[in-house]
């Protein structure tokens, strides 16, 4: 679905593999610290001492290799602006004004 809405809109749809170990790497220095428990939800890198959330940590790699991905193939990182088409717009139907309780 996203992939013919990316296409739809103009956008690029950047894919990180399913297996790809994002909470396991320093979002900071970049050394993979290996798995963990699901149980343990914050950690602290070994090699540079950051403490990491580790949703927050997993979702600062997939940003930056959405951003590396993009700028290898050459596109922008991030698109001007486009304003949204009236189908992807709020709710329709309803007049503006006043509306009967």
């Amino acid at each position: 679905m996203l992939e013919y809405k990316a296409t739809r809109y103009g956008r690029t749809l950047v894919k990180t593999g399913r297996f790809e170990p994002t909470s396991q790497i320093c979002s900071t220095c970049g050394v993979k610290d290996g798995p963990k428990p699901l149980h343990v939800r914050e950690w602290t890198c070994a090699a540079c001492g950051t403490l990491h959330n580790r949703d927050h940590n997993a979702a600062l790699n997939v940003l930056q290799a959405a951003g590396l991905a993009a700028s290898a193939c050459g596109a922008p990182i991030r698109p001007e602006s486009v304003l949204a088409q009236r189908e992807e717009t709020g709710s329709h139907g309803f007049p503006t004004g006043n509306r009967a309780a």
